[in-house]
């Protein structure tokens, strides 16, 4: 289904250590999508960082590919409460890992991210989490940074809130290892929802 070169990057990724205490976290998630899954309604995810620029994006694309991979109908989305643009860097991150990227001009470009032949692309742009494109109910709304998760109390139409939240791979940004970071915090949201997405499905499996 993968590239030769994402499913390279996918071993690497599933191999990456989680703590017992962020396995936790994830539990909530795990249990949100398996119980959509087993009552047979839509699996709606939204990530939500202020800018949508790096950590959300990162996990929209991520959270697809692991729910395809593991066969779990989920649809991922990724919103701000600011619209910026989806940062270079995080683009340069995805194509390193073996993403097939194609782009808009404009302040806030929008890319094609392809991870599968058999699979539509992934459009990727800075949006706010209630953007048309976005579901607009029935959807977890899950904060991948502090300040949306501090200061966004409430997202309308989102049925359960999520914390789960990632350091900012932006500190890095115009600094020797600005590379190395960015896949750091990619790899490391891929690990942790590809944990999520095999767990469930393991649930499932469980089931039958």
């Amino acid at each position: 289904m993968l590239s030769s070169k994402l499913e390279k990057s996918v071993l690497k990724i599933r191999q990456l250590p989680i703590t017992e205490h962020r396995k936790e976290e994830l539990e909530v998630l795990v249990k949100y999508v398996s119980q959509k899954l087993k009552s047979k309604q839509p699996i709606l995810l939204n990530f939500i960082c202020t800018h949508n620029s790096r950590r959300s994006q990162f996990a929209q694309v991520w959270g697809q590919v692991a729910s395809s991979y593991f066969k779990i109908p989920a649809k991922c989305y990724s919103g701000g409460v600011e619209i910026t643009a989806f940062n270079p860097r995080a683009i340069k991150s995805l194509v390193s890992s073996g993403f097939k990227v194609e782009g808009s001009d404009g302040e806030n470009p929008i890319y094609e991210i392809e991870f599968s032949q058999y699979q539509k692309a992934i459009l990727g742009f800075s949006k706010r989490y209630d953007d048309p494109s976005s579901a607009k109910e029935g959807f977890a709304a899950i904060m991948t940074c502090d300040h949306a998760d501090e200061n966004c109390p409430i997202i309308p139409g989102a049925e359960k809130r999520i914390s789960l939240r990632y350091e900012d791979p932006k500190a890095f940004d115009n600094t020797d290892i600005e590379e190395e970071k960015y896949e750091e915090r990619s790899h490391q949201i891929a690990s942790e929802l590809f944990y999520v997405f095999e767990i469930v499905a393991q649930n499932r499996g469980a089931e039958d």
